[in-house]
């Protein structure tokens, strides 16, 4: 097996050599999953020309002048898609000046934007494409309001253009943590929401120009979204005394409330969000996205009737506040049973994107403990592919192999869902992508204890 892997390795890196320009390639022979919720096909085989997928499935002819690789003893799946992380936005979370994760002590909240503060170069960015994760979205903490900005679409590439689709989403925290940034009840913490929709309502309302579109931006630059000129500076007194949002703040806020920018909210308890899938009532064009959902379980019909997609930790069943007190290893298998679109995650923290296949794995092998609900091999794997894609804005071009999507390919040298299994070759677009990182390479340097592999610190 391991002779098989290198073969193929070497095979395909010569396939594509460099990380500049995308080459065409196949793999053949492969156990190919395509992430879109079906079982894994034996024997297929995978073709990638011009930085996307144009054909997959068994009897795949490979077109002339296509390097083919043998893929025989391998599995083959879309790259992963981690859904809310915090990649790039840190290099040491202990040292402030290397941390743009939150801004406590900014005078913003909703106009926060990540994508300026991505650094493509992080150890936590390279780490996680060793681990297969090709995709991800990136969010920032709230630490001075509900409202924690502006996320991002980002792709792991080793290059300096990570950042795919900026202001892609809008977070907001409605449970206990959004209580205490809201003065320390989620009564304040609705009030200064809906305050904040209707203000943003408002402007975009007043901002407008007849013939043209109510979506003033002042954070952009560049586009045809003609702005009043009578807003320009802080226009607060102008709008009303009562006003609380800046005109950044307000402006950002203008797409949500029009149903243009998808609105994730975070929230744990049964009760909170069936509070949350209440807000289309007085917002009917809120694109709503829950995030958490620890007692999803409860409420899943209503979800599912509600069509709004929830992001849930895998495993949740050891409650750490009172908002999750019935937290359960079924949540996600009974969601999904519910009809309700689940993708895994969060990822921060402890919870890293590389350990996202571990966590469909023991959503899979839930289905094998009486009475407990789990999700099938196809449905874990598209939970942390095809599904955080489609959440994403990215159905059907990112974390599929179909044809047509991006060329985000992931050879493993196992089944990818178990936890003795790896990466032996990850692909964005069609470009081959380094497997090395600091962690990696202080492996390789230590694991044979050889001294004059040492740091010059080291000598005497």
């Amino acid at each position: 097996m391991k002779r098989l892997i290198r073969t193929a390795l070497v095979a395909l890196t010569m396939a594509v050599p460099g990380l500049a320009q995308a080459q065409d390639y196949a793999v053949t022979g492969a156990t190919v999953a395509t992430g879109d919720g079906s079982a894994p096909m034996e024997n297929a085989t995978v073709v990638v020309r011009g930085g996307r997928i144009a054909a997959v499935g068994t009897g795949i002819a490979v077109p002339a002048g296509v390097q083919a690789v043998d893929g025989t003893g391998m599995w083959v799946t879309p790259g992963l898609f981690a859904a809310i992380t915090d990649l790039g936005l840190y290099d040491v979370l202990a040292v402030d000046e290397s941390n743009d994760i939150g801004a406590g002590n900014s005078p913003f909240n909703a106009a926060l934007d990540v994508a300026p503060a991505i650094n493509p170069a992080s150890q936590d960015v390279v780490v996680s494409r060793e681990g297969g994760v090709t995709r991800a979205t990136v969010a920032p903490d709230a630490e001075s309001s509900i409202f924690a900005g502006q996320g991002a679409v980002i792709d792991l590439g080793a290059d300096r253009n990570a950042v795919t689709r900026p202001r892609a989403f809008q977070f907001v925290e409605l449970g206990e943590y959004g209580a205490r940034r809201a003065g320390g009840s989620r009564t304040s913490a609705h009030a200064l929401f809906r305050n904040a929709l209707r203000e943003a309502k408002a402007y975009g309302t007043r901002a407008s120009i007849p013939g043209q579109s109510s979506s003033p931006d002042p954070m952009r630059s560049g586009d045809d979204l003609p702005i009043d000129p009578r807003l320009a500076g802080d226009d607060r007194a102008e709008r009303g005394g009562d006003v609380l949002l800046t005109r950044f703040d307000a402006a950002a806020l203008v797409p949500v409330v029009e149903g243009r920018q998808p609105l994730y909210v975070h929230v744990e308890r049964a009760s909170d969000i069936l509070s949350v899938l209440d807000l289309s009532r007085e917002f009917p064009k809120l694109d709503l996205v829950i995030v958490g959902a620890s007692e999803g379980w409860q409420v899943a019909n209503q979800i599912a009737a509600a069509g709004v997609p929830v992001i849930a930790q895998a495993l949740m069943d050891l409650p750490v506040g009172f908002e999750e007190l019935a937290s359960t290893q079924s949540n996600v298998g009974r969601m999904k049973q519910a009809g309700v679109k689940v993708a895994i995650g969060p990822f921060d923290g402890d919870n890293h994107p590389r350990y996202a296949p571990q966590y469909a794995g023991n959503l899979v092998a839930l289905t094998k403990i009486p009475g407990a609900a789990g999700l099938t091999w196809g449905e874990a794997l598209a939970a942390i592919t095809s599904i955080p894609a489609e959440i994403a804005g990215m159905g059907g071009r990112a974390g599929v192999l179909k044809p047509g999507a991006v060329g985000d390919v992931v050879v493993w040298d196992g089944d990818p869902l178990e936890v003795t299994s790896a990466p032996v070759q990850v692909v964005i677009d069609g470009v081959v992508q380094p497997l090395d990182s600091h962690q990696s390479r202080l492996k390789q340097r230590y694991r044979d204890l050889d001294e004059s592999d040492l740091p010059k610190a080291y000598d005497w």
